[in-house]
């Protein structure tokens, strides 16, 4: 069941912790949008047991694009960049700051992305790991800059 939704498209304000890439804070606007909606002001409760599900085939492609620049070029990669650039750190910030204690979870989609996260979602609804679950769905362009986001919260009862 879709609790609620919400869509984000271009440039997003930025995150502290996170650089360069519009990324991350595609994901932090979206994901705080849709829990907004349902919730207002966070964090949620402790034991609410929501699940964060991100999902993108491309990852954070700005950010894999300069680290590669830089280390071809023989520069030093900032260590911002080794935390930043797996999709994990960024899910789990939106854990953090809104205090969701499910499972994080990060899957690069073979077929139907939404589809896909949505199958996970409902795996970890249904085997009890989760009463909820925080789907995001993001790809950026394949020059790096920003693309559009959806975030969905779904709740038991969300199989299809």
């Amino acid at each position: 069941m879709v609790l609620a939704e919400a869509r984000w498209d271009g440039v997003a304000p930025g995150v502290p912790g996170f650089v360069y890439s519009g990324f991350a804070p595609v994901v932090v606007a979206v994901a705080d949008r849709c829990l907004r909606a349902r919730y207002g002001e966070g964090p949620l409760p402790a034991g609410n047991r929501t699940a964060v599900v991100l999902v993108s085939a491309g990852g954070d492609r700005a950010s894999a694009a300069h680290v590669r620049a830089t280390v071809a070029a023989g520069g030093r990669v900032g260590p911002l960049f080794f935390f930043q650039s797996v999709p994990n750190s960024v899910a789990g910030h939106v854990a953090a700051r809104w205090g969701l204690d499910g499972p994080v979870v990060c899957l690069s989609p073979t077929g139907d992305a939404r589809a896909e996260g949505v199958a996970e979602a409902d795996l970890l609804l249904y085997d009890g790991d989760a009463a909820q679950a925080l789907l995001v769905l993001i790809e950026q362009a394949p020059d790096g800059t920003p693309g559009e986001a959806t975030a969905v919260l779904l709740g038991e009862g969300t199989r299809q």
